[in-house]
């Protein structure tokens, strides 16, 4: 099955001071790797100028073998549906709902495309499993 790293994968893997292709180098070669575009934006907001360098180059690579999964409007209309979903289960306020949209874009794209996803933040993609069928494991660094 695809899969696409979480932002919270890469992150972790930077702050460690390690190149992402170490953690790449692991996956690639058991199923095909994508890179969410939600992913990209979650990174560049948060890099400093080593790690935009990095980062720019994991843009153009998975650019370059066209794997850049980009939600789509239906996408975006389930993650609405997904984090009313939780609001309403879970009495979410404003703030806990626009802090899963990210994740909700990231598990709405990848269940369209079929692909898995990777996370080190097992407490969000597992609220988000209980309203969609994404595919999702943890991955520790």
């Amino acid at each position: 099955m695809p899969q696409l790293f979480d932002s919270s994968v890469y992150i972790t893997a930077l702050r460690a001071g390690n190149d992402t292709s170490i953690v790449l180098d692991r996956w690639v070669k058991e199923s095909p790797l994508w890179l969410s575009s939600v992913v990209l934006e979650e990174l560049y907001a948060g890099a400093g100028s080593t790690d935009r360098r990095v980062i720019e180059k994991l843009e153009r690579d998975f650019e370059k073998a066209n794997r850049v999964l980009v939600p789509n409007l239906s996408d975006w209309t389930f993650a609405g549906k997904i984090l009313a979903a939780v609001a309403q289960k879970h009495g979410y306020e404003k703030i806990g709902r626009a802090r899963l949209t990210n994740d909700a874009l990231i598990a709405t794209s990848a269940v369209r495309n079929g692909i898995r996803v990777i996370s080190t933040n097992p407490r969000d993609f597992g609220l988000l499993a209980q309203f969609c069928q994404v595919q999702w494991q943890t991955m520790a660094i």
